[in-house]
């Protein structure tokens, strides 16, 4: 299929924006609703589609319409073309007035309570009318995510390299998971600790089955001993700070909650060495997606805070 004057002065991007309504509708009826113009226009729209490349779009059936293989190839990149525009848009809005723009941002909750909120409230002082959408959302997710344009940078710790060959990553740091407990705890006042020592005191960490839990497993293993049943599973940081905070509980957090922030009120980093635990931390984006100018900012920020904080 040649891009000659066939395809390329017939198609339109009004054409493209009937088949991402028509896909994400999943009938033409509804999406003439959303587009407020009738449905014969639509059906239309797209029969003239089809006959420009030559190939069926959609599947109908009584029940709605489904994108075909060359439908779906069509709307993978319709979805980029407009993301393109979009950003092009807020690009020149933000060399306008630098001050003002909107970044989607997808991350671990750890990472989240961190570097992001760190770089958040150096950017959000200097441009106060800055908006930030945080997604909180695992590292798969956020390849999806990337994919479909819903955020534009992910965060996320690794112990390996990225899989996926459409994803760029950029480390900003390595960092171990640490264990902490309430001010009050009697372990507080203890100079030096092995992870034997506090086997079998009440623990809490991630949801059993992730990455942090492989983990925090793996080290006791490694220190010699079978590692406990947590008594509380969260994925919550909120919670499993307070609950160490109440002094009963030790806890499982990532260094850069403790680190690129005011230590939580209450708690206490412990003298317990977690040396399988280090975790990769880094910025993810899709390769050849040209970031916007604010989201080349915020990453600018996160080399900044994290090279600092690596000095200290």
């Amino acid at each position: 299929m040649h891009w000659d004057h066939r395809v390329g002065r017939r198609l339109k991007l009004r054409d493209l924006n009937i088949l991402l309504a028509v896909a994400e509708a999943g009938s033409m009826a509804k999406a003439a609703t959303s587009l407020a113009i009738s449905q014969p226009a639509i059906s239309r729209a797209i029969a003239d589609m089809e006959h420009t490349l030559g190939v069926t779009l959609f599947d109908r059936s009584p029940q709605g319409v489904e994108p075909t293989p060359y439908g779906r190839a069509l709307l993978k990149r319709g979805v980029a073309v407009f993301d393109e525009l979009k950003q092009g848009v807020q690009d020149l809005e933000f060399l306008v007035d630098p001050t003002t723009g909107e970044l989607w941002i997808g991350s671990t909750p750890g990472l989240a309570e961190g570097i992001i909120l760190a770089v958040i409230d150096r950017l959000s002082r200097q441009y106060p009318r800055i908006v930030f959408h945080i997604v909180p959302t695992g590292l798969l997710a956020q390849y999806e995510d990337l994919r479909g344009r819903r955020i534009e940078l992910g965060f996320a710790g690794t112990t390996g390299p990225v899989s996926e060959e459409d994803m760029n990553l950029e480390v900003l740091f390595e960092e171990p998971l640490v264990v902490v407990a309430g001010v009050d705890n009697p372990w507080t006042r203890r100079r030096k600790i092995a992870l034997p020592d506090v086997v079998n005191e009440p623990w809490t960490w991630p949801a059993a089955g992730t990455v942090v839990d492989a983990l925090v497993r793996e080290a006791f293993r490694a220190s010699g001993v079978e590692p406990p049943r947590a008594t509380v599973y969260a994925e919550s940081y909120s919670m499993r700070i307070r609950l160490a905070a109440t002094g009963r509980f030790l806890a499982i957090l990532p260094t850069s909650v403790m680190r690129f922030s005011k230590s939580p009120a209450g708690i206490k980093v412990l003298p317990v060495r977690l040396p399988t635990t280090h975790r990769r931390i880094g910025i993810i984006s899709l390769r050849n997606r040209t970031l916007s100018p604010l989201a080349q900012l915020f990453v600018k920020t996160a080399r900044e805070i994290a090279r600092s904080s690596n000095g200290r």
